[in-house]
């Protein structure tokens, strides 16, 4: 039973969790993580959702993502998820989220990371990967068209790609 921490508008922690599923009021928010990798040549980590997961089951996604559980920060969400997911450890203790995207519900933290993996190293979490690959942001673009990839704007796929090696939103 996953717990989250809630937070206002204003991204300040209100005093109050809530197990996954609730019902959250209008003016409660939940914190959620992504992590993009990419490797030296430029291509992206991505992860193929298993067949049994609830929401956007069999399709490609991101590197890895997920909510903050209670008592995490941003960086320990995507430390915790990252490893939980692929099993790489990474130490987000000093690094900020490159840019984050206010949804409906929430917030979502988004951290580009560069860091060469071998692929037959990584431990994939049973219940929520089935596969993973690398891609370039062209192969993203077209599973996205095929509907083999969660429907991301493609704008935010050529920003992931484009924005990986520094923060902000001016080219430098």
């Amino acid at each position: 039973m996953e717990k989250w921490d809630l937070y206002d508008k204003h991204r300040n922690k209100i005093e109050k969790q809530i197990t996954r599923g609730d019902e959250m009021t209008p003016e409660e928010f939940h914190l959620v993580v992504h992590v993009c990798i990419f490797n030296s040549k430029g291509e992206m980590l991505i992860q193929q959702r298993q067949p049994f997961k609830q929401g956007w089951s069999n399709l490609w996604d991101i590197t890895c993502g997920g909510s903050a559980v209670t008592g995490d920060t941003s960086q320990q969400a995507a430390s915790r998820e990252l490893f939980e997911e692929l099993g790489i450890h990474y130490n987000f203790e000093k690094v900020r989220p490159h840019f984050t995207i206010n949804f409906e519900r929430g917030f979502d933290d988004y951290y580009l990371i560069e860091y060469d993996v071998d692929l037959n190293e990584l431990t994939l979490q049973d219940e929520e990967v089935q596969a993973v690959k690398w891609a370039s942001k062209e192969e993203i673009i077209k599973l996205i068209e095929l509907k083999k990839f969660i429907p991301y704007y493609e704008s935010i796929i050529a920003f992931l790609f484009e924005g990986r090696h520094h923060y902000g939103s001016i080219r430098l």
